[in-house]
């Protein structure tokens, strides 16, 4: 059976929930920390985790070394476990949830079913790297780049604003991965910004202008590679690539839209306890330590190039700081996934 199947199909007690922790357990396959059995109260929180699966280990493993705390990770996509959560209600198995990008994180907040962040948490993070609702906070971001051929472009012929692409001298020219959750993201943010006339205009003139590619990876391997001249993606694609080999990304750069352009959106990747977890304390002291200074060390010694979001933290050495970005803000509790998907779907995109 089918672990989306199991969960829909129990009751919303107390005991359907234990019951859903040891279905978890038994039957999905898992990365935990920890001494762990076969019983449900001894696999200590459960956390799905859609961020990099490499990261959301170093900060399991990190965390359960500092706190004796067990940890259970759970590895998916962003709306994969949204909607599971929504589907789930007070039956989730999980106590805290982790997304690469907001909207994810306001699905959820939508249905109400996050707990609070503790105060002491929230007082960690800038405001601008949480909702102001205070239902879940910011774990780590990303930036918005335009990765473009060195060869075919250059600062005089580069676009201005990412609403340029929209141009018909863009037709065939660039490209980005529309059915990823991080696209979306960004989509989300012009929505936000621009509302949604504008939007929508510009996702019809995508449609004609775009190459689509299956992933940010892929997006960025075809300008390396001469398929198109530029690409939308997130910035830590090109970092992580070139910490390897460097032959997808060896023939480009980044271009960075600054001017508060909806190009220059700063996704912010969350993390929140579930309302109906039975773990609430350990779930808090999670997020409290991801946030803190253990969980954002990791960000900027680790390789995953995303940025850190604690106060007064910094970030990898490699990374432009986001204090140079002059990116726009935006309240990711406003983040619409639902209408993003609706104006995609209509402009043919999905």
């Amino acid at each position: 059976m089918e672990f989306q199947e199991v969960i829909m199909n129990i009751s919303l007690s107390a005991s359907a929930n234990a019951f859903a922790r040891a279905a978890l357990f038994a039957g999905v396959s898992v990365v935990a920390f920890g001494s762990v059995s076969a019983s449900a109260d001894d696999i200590g929180i459960v956390v799905y985790n859609a961020q990099h699966e490499s990261l959301g280990v170093a900060w399991a493993e990190a965390f359960t070394k500092e706190t004796g705390i067990k940890v259970t990770l759970r590895k998916g996509k962003d709306m994969e476990f949204a909607n599971q959560i929504v589907q789930e209600g007070a039956a989730s198995p999980a106590d805290v949830f982790l997304t690469e990008n907001s909207p994810a994180m306001s699905l959820v907040d939508g249905a109400g079913l996050f707990e609070p962040i503790a105060a002491e948490t929230l007082a960690q993070v800038p405001e601008n790297f949480r909702p102001s609702n205070g239902h879940w906070v910011g774990v780590a971001a990303r930036s918005t780049v335009f990765v473009y051929d060195k060869a075919k472009l250059n600062a005089e012929t580069l676009p201005k604003s990412m609403l340029d692409l929209a141009d018909p001298e863009w037709k065939g020219r660039w490209g980005a991965s529309p059915s990823g959750a991080d696209f979306q993201a960004i989509v989300s943010a012009l929505l936000a910004l621009k509302g949604e006339e504008v939007t929508a205009s510009w996702l019809k003139a995508m449609k004609e202008n775009a190459t689509p590619y299956k992933g940010n990876s892929a997006a960025m391997k075809g300008a390396n590679a001469g398929e198109v001249e530029g690409a939308l993606i997130y910035h830590y694609y090109y970092f992580g690539d070139q910490a390897k080999t460097g032959e997808n990304s060896g023939n480009v750069a980044q271009h960075y839209f600054k001017n508060q352009d909806p190009g220059a959106f700063v996704s912010i990747s969350g993390g929140g306890v579930l309302a109906s977890s039975q773990h609430k304390e350990d779930a808090q002291k999670f997020l409290a330590w991801v946030t803190g200074k253990g969980g954002q060390a990791i960000l900027r010694e680790g390789t995953s190039f995303e940025y850190a979001v604690g106060e007064g933290e910094a970030s990898h050495s490699s990374l432009t700081p986001l204090s140079e970005l002059d990116y726009p803000k935006v309240d990711p509790a406003t983040l619409n996934s639902a209408k993003v998907t609706e104006l995609m779907t209509a402009a043919g995109l999905l």
